[in-house]
């Protein structure tokens, strides 16, 4: 299975009059079938957001431009887990991954932010063997993957 980086964007607006920006993930439909993806991990970055509810410091969005690449990276690079969508928007950043092992995603966190200050992120795994979030962000593409 070859892992592409294609991906599609949907602009969603918000009860306030804000915006959330989702990027998502197409392509990874033999992943999903495989089965071992089934736990799902959100990882959240609330920064201090302009009126339309996107970052407001210019150096917080490139650090967190680096630092999801970087994760990307990692966890991609022997298919521990596969990011499948970003929401951005209302002062936060969301990271949806679909993955194989929690524990290890978690180790590896750790380790590929290691150079790093402490960040303003926090950590949701909950099982989700269906990928239920995903298929209901393919949902906004408004077609089949």
């Amino acid at each position: 299975m070859v892992l592409t980086d294609k991906w599609f964007t949907a602009l969603s607006e918000n009860e306030d009059g804000s915006f959330t920006f989702i990027s998502g993930r197409s392509g990874i439909d033999d992943f999903i079938a495989s089965g071992k993806l089934k736990e799902r991990l959100e990882v959240t970055w609330k920064y201090t957001s302009d009126n339309k509810g996107l970052p407001a410091n210019d150096r917080e969005a490139e650090l967190m431009e680096e630092v999801e690449e970087k994760l990307q990276r990692a966890m991609e690079k022997d298919k521990l887990a596969i990011l499948t969508g970003i929401y951005t928007g209302q002062g936060s950043r969301q990271w949806i991954w679909i993955c194989r092992n929690t524990p290890a995603f978690g180790e590896r966190l750790n380790d590929t932010l290691q150079g790093y200050p402490k960040l303003p992120i926090s950590i949701y795994a909950e099982q989700d063997p269906e990928n239920r979030e995903y298929r209901e962000l393919l949902e906004l593409r408004g077609e089949d993957d």
